[in-house]
C-alpha cells in the first residue's frame, strides 16, 4: 500500500470547479489573471457553482439574490452578543454562527439539488454579515444591514465600518475574494467533501470547512504574516529579524506554496494593491517590509511569497482588525466550498481511504491483575 504524508501528490477526486497545472489556477477554465483583471465576485461566484459566467440578467439577478439574503435571523445575533468577546477567536465565533444558521433553515435537511442551490445563496450572503455583525458588537456596536444597492466587495465594507467604502477600497475587497474563491482540493474543502459525502448538509459540511480553515496552516496565515510585520515595526529591521527566525528553525508565514513551484499566481494583485494602500495610507513600511522579506527569502531559499503575504497589509491598509483576516478569507472561500459540496452530492461515493498500519504487532493480553 503507498502512503504520502499529508496526501502529497495523490489525487482524491475528480473535480470541474477548479484546476492548478503547470502553477496556473483556473476557475472552471478560466485563469486566475483572467477573472482578477476583470471580473466581480458575484461573476465568480456564479461561474464556481454552474461553471459557466452569467449573463447580465442572470447576474443582476444572482446580485439581488445575495443582497436579499444578508439579513440574519435574530437568534444569531443573540448568539453572537453571548460570546466572551475578551477572549473568542472570530473563527470560532463564524464557526459557530453557521452552524446555528442551519437550525434557523427549514430546507436544512432537503437534499434536492434546487433546494442546496437556495441554501448555498443563503450561505454565502450570511457569512459577510456574521463577520461584520460579530467585528460591530465586539466594539459595543450595533450590526449594519446591507444596502441593495452596493455590490458583495463593497456590502463587506460597508456593514463592517458604517461607510460606503472608496472605489480602491472596494477593488482591493472584490480582488481579494475572487483570489481567495477557491483553490482545488485544499485542506478546507477536502473537509467539506469528505463531510457532505456521508450526506450531511450543507451547513454542517461548510461548518467542517471553517474549523479547517482555523489553522494557522491554511487559512491563519496572513494574520500572523500582519503579526510578524508589526513586531518588526520598522523597514532597517526586517532582515535581521528574519535572519534570526531562520536561524531558530522559525517558520516565515506566507512564503512558498506546496503546489506552486515557480510562485502563486495571486499573489502579484495583491503585491499591487498593498503598494496602492500603503502609500495612500501614508504607511509604505508595510509594503516595503514585506518586499524585502520577500526577496530575501526568495533569494536565500527559492520562496516566493503566497496569496497570504500581501493579503495581510492590504487588509491592514483598510483598517481591518487582524484578527479578522482569516473570516475574510471564510467569506471568499465558502463560494468555493459551496461548488464542490454542489459537485459531491451530484455524483456522489462515501470518501473513505484506508491508512497503512505501523503500530506493534502479535501483541497477547494480559489480564490487568497481572500488569
Amino acid at each position: 500500500m503507498s502512503t504520502a504524508k499529508g496526501l502529497e501528490g495523490i489525487v482524491a477526486t475528480q473535480s470541474s470547479v477548479s484546476s492548478i497545472i503547470n502553477d496556473q489556477l483556473t476557475y472552471a477554465g478560466y485563469t486566475i489573471d483572467d477573472l482578477a483583471e476583470n471580473s466581480s465576485f458575484e461573476e465568480v461566484v456564479f461561474l464556481l457553482w454552474n461553471l459557466r459566467l452569467p449573463n447580465q440578467s442572470e447576474l443582476d439577478q444572482f446580485k439581488h439574490d445575495l443582497s436579499i439574503n444578508m439579513t440574519l435571523p435574530e437568534a444569531v445575533i443573540d448568539h453572537l452578543h453571548s460570546y466572551d468577546l475578551s477572549t473568542v477567536h472570530p473563527m470560532a465565533a463564524l464557526r459557530s454562527a453557521v452552524s446555528i444558521l442551519g437550525l434557523h433553515d427549514d430546507e436544512a435537511d432537503v437534499m434536492e439539488q434546487a433546494s442546496n442551490k437556495r441554501k448555498a445563496v443563503r450561505l454565502q450572503a450570511k457569512i459577510a454579515t456574521i463577520v461584520t455583525a460579530f467585528a460591530r458588537i465586539r466594539k459595543g456596536k450595533e450590526p449594519i444591514q446591507p444596502k441593495e444597492n452596493l455590490s458583495f466587495a463593497a456590502n463587506f465594507l460597508y456593514m463592517l465600518n458604517g461607510e460606503k467604502p472608496k472605489d480602491i477600497e472596494e477593488e482591493a475587497i472584490n480582488k481579494a475574494l475572487i483570489l481567495h474563491a477557491d483553490h482545488e482540493l485544499n485542506a478546507s474543502t477536502f473537509t467539506a467533501r469528505v463531510c457532505v459525502a456521508t450526506l450531511s448538509d450543507i451547513y454542517s459540511g461548510v461548518t467542517a470547512a471553517i474549523g479547517a480553515l482555523k489553522g494557522p496552516l491554511h487559512g491563519g496565515a496572513n494574520e500572523r504574516v500582519m503579526e510578524m510585520l508589526t513586531d518588526i515595526g520598522d523597514e532597517d529591521r526586517a532582515i535581521p529579524y528574519v535572519k534570526e527566525k531562520m536561524a531558530n528553525q522559525e517558520k516565515i508565514m506566507g512564503m512558498g506554496h506546496r503546489v506552486y513551484k515557480n510562485g502563486d499566481p495571486r499573489a502579484k494583485y495583491l503585491k499591487r494593491m498593498s503598494k496602492e494602500l500603503t502609500k495612500i495610507t501614508e504607511q509604505p513600511k508595510w509594503y516595503n517590509m514585506s518586499v524585502s522579506i520577500e526577496d530575501y527569502i526568495k533569494e536565500e531559499k527559492g520562496l516566493p511569497a503566497n496569496v497570504d503575504f500581501y493579503s495581510a497589509s492590504v487588509y491592514h491598509s483598510l483598517g481591518i482588525d487582524h484578527d479578522l483576516f482569516t473570516p475574510i478569507f471564510a467569506t471568499s472561500r465558502v463560494s468555493g466550498w459551496l461548488a464542490h459540496i454542489l459537485e459531491q452530492y451530484d455524483n456522489n461515493r462515501l470518501i473513505r481511504p484506508r491508512s497503512e498500519y505501523v503500530g506493534p504487532e502479535t501483541q497477547t493480553y494480559i489480564p490487568i491483575e497481572n500488569r
